[in-house]
């Protein structure tokens, strides 16, 4: 396909080599932004909060909150990373059509962009950042599951004769590469808000690199993570059986929900009381009630990890937003 980039093949220089650039934030690292969105107990989104409601905390010490606003107006960095494993055949359709609509109508002409992945046994980059409409719907109508081949009776070969073909879910790989890859490498120097929005049961199945490393990627990008769970029940079974079991047991929602926890994102999950398409229309209303918050650290400027925490002062609001940054100095 004229429009697609293998980024399999650069997977093993990124899962060896930790980001050079610690800081997510400005070249001094001096100033660092958060963006946060938060919610009442019943999970509506509260927008009218100032700065005087929030307390911020990094490793523990008080900060002052010295910039502080309202955003929905600045440039949206949008990343959709497809499950197109065979788990996830009976659910793409729907998938497909919602993100068409969900595109149409989060991403403003001239001013936004997005770019999609598709991950199984590859990660694939089906359209890099692009303000098209027409590009990204071309990206999505290139979405498809594996084929399977039939098991092999008494052919020849290597080790994985005789297996499914297309088996494989390299989720980590594909949340370290949009991150790495197209956020952190795109030569227009990406300002404003970044979110990688995934579509997957969140069970890995082929990765070369960790969990824990696909959330330290995506926290250098400064980018949010939004998780939607959408598993087939059926599917599940027969990934089961089709893997002898060394997958069962894995919890992909706990999975999907600590990268979105740990990158200031949001976790859904689809149900025949929340379908796609309900969940898209509330993460539109996510991603234009966001607050964004700046300060100042005066604490220790040595590179290392942060820990940040950013609360209300009311209580029963929850709040999402980064748990931490990285320090280059």
């Amino acid at each position: 396909m004229s429009t697609s980039k293998p980024l399999y093949l650069w997977i093993l220089s990124a899962a060896i080599l930790c980001a050079q650039d610690a800081t997510t934030f400005s070249a001094d690292v001096r100033v660092v932004n958060l963006f946060a969105t938060v919610h009442d107990a019943q999970g509506r989104v509260v927008r009218n909060l100032t700065a005087d409601d929030f307390t911020l905390e990094e490793d523990g010490r008080p900060q002052t909150i010295r910039y502080f606003s309202h955003e929905s107006d600045l440039p949206l960095t949008l990343g959709l990373l497809i499950d197109t494993s065979l788990s996830q055949r009976r659910v793409l359709g729907e998938e497909r059509s919602a993100s068409y609509r969900f595109l149409s109508q989060v991403l403003r002409p001239d001013k936004d962009r997005a770019f999609v992945i598709h991950f199984d046994r590859e990660v694939e980059l089906l359209q890099d950042l692009t303000s098209s409409r027409q590009k990204l719907d071309d990206a999505l109508a290139e979405l498809e599951i594996p084929t399977r081949a039939p098991r092999s009776g008494g052919r020849r070969g290597g080790p994985d004769a005789g297996r499914w073909r297309g088996g494989g879910t390299r989720l980590y790989d594909s949340v370290l590469l949009a991150s790495e890859e197209v956020i952190r490498k795109d030569e227009r120097k990406l300002s404003g808000r970044k979110a990688l929005i995934l579509l997957t049961d969140g069970v890995d199945t082929g990765s070369k690199v960790t969990l824990a490393r696909a959330i330290e990627s995506a926290q250098r990008a400064d980018a949010l993570v939004y998780s939607i769970l959408f598993s087939d029940p059926e599917m599940q079974s027969d990934r089961r059986q089709d893997y002898r079991g060394r997958y069962s047991g894995v919890d992909g929602g706990q999975i999907l929900q600590r990268l979105s926890r740990e990158t200031g994102g949001s976790f859904f999950e689809v149900s025949d009381n929340k379908p796609i398409s309900a969940i898209y229309a509330q993460l539109e209303e996510e991603l234009r009630s966001q607050y964004s918050v700046g300060y100042t650290p005066d604490g220790d400027a040595s590179p290392g990890y942060r820990k940040i925490h950013l609360a209300t002062k009311q209580p029963g609001l929850l709040v999402e937003t980064r748990d931490g940054y990285y320090s280059s100095k």
